[in-house]
């Protein structure tokens, strides 16, 4: 399986106009040879947005959803978004996974960041669900979610092969250290890959760390972006590529329940 994975300027833009640009970003991995298409927390409303992003839950949140099934079915390209959905009247920062011809998987965000994510949304309850994808099992966690080892720990002794992260990482020393380490390890220590896809530049609240990658299970990174600059990573997912990682270090093999 092929993955694209696309870090975006974050700015000003309309939920409509980010919308357009993830179908023509779509069209850019489809001529590419991906099929899957990955992309950053809250990709549709914009992460720095603000009470807004209430407002475009409630008012546009399941349009959004049905808008990237639809954009799936057509293009055959299965997509990984971030979007604010309303459930059980409360807002969720949500990862979305629609597959071509399937139903939306979603996925809400357990791990809220700071005083600012708390305050738009609630914190989800669900582990997320392994979904069959291209051959692959595929685990969702957004963001802080994955700065957590348990969680990846959780997605890999259920199955998954690789866990897809849409990302919205604020700008710092400590960020950089996660991009550039943490992402790595967590792909290392539970041999599975890591699809990781943060925002880079500033809205009107942050300013992002970039440095999206894509990492392997023997810690390497099959493709990486800057801290600046909008970017497509690429990389083919094929775990058999890394047998020889799996065998020489087998943790979740040697993990002993007590």
């Amino acid at each position: 399986m092929k993955v694209a994975a696309f870090q975006l300027a974050a700015g000003g833009e309309t939920s409509a106009a980010r919308l357009a640009a993830i179908t023509a970003h779509i069209a850019d991995a489809k001529r590419a040879g991906a099929t899957l298409a990955v992309f950053p927390e809250l990709a549709i409303p914009g992460y720095g947005a603000g009470d807004a992003i209430k407002d475009a839950a409630r008012e546009r949140g399941d349009e959004q959803l049905t808008a990237l099934a639809r954009l799936a079915d057509q293009s055959g390209v299965a997509i990984v978004a971030g979007i604010a959905l309303e459930r059980q009247g409360a807002i969720i920062n949500a990862a979305a996974l629609l597959r071509p011809g399937e139903q939306p998987a979603v996925y809400a965000k357990r791990q809220l960041y700071g005083d600012y994510e708390k305050a738009l949304f609630r914190a989800g309850e669900t582990p997320p669900p392994i979904i069959e994808l291209g051959g692959l099992k595929a685990g969702l966690l957004i963001c802080f979610d994955v700065e957590f080892p348990e969680h990846v720990r959780d997605l890999a002794k259920r199955g998954a092969d690789i866990v897809l992260v849409p990302t919205a990482l604020p700008r710092s020393p400590a960020a950089r250290f996660i991009a550039r380490n943490v992402i790595p390890v967590r792909a290392f220590e539970n041999q599975v890959f890591v699809v990781y896809t943060d925002w880079c530049g500033v809205d009107a609240r942050f300013a992002y760390q970039g440095l999206s990658s894509i990492a392997a299970p023997d810690g390497s990174r099959l493709a990486a972006a800057s801290e600046s600059e909008p970017a497509m990573l690429l990389a083919d997912i094929d775990p058999g590529a890394f047998s020889a990682s799996k065998e020489q270090n087998p943790y979740l093999d040697e993990l002993r329940a007590d």
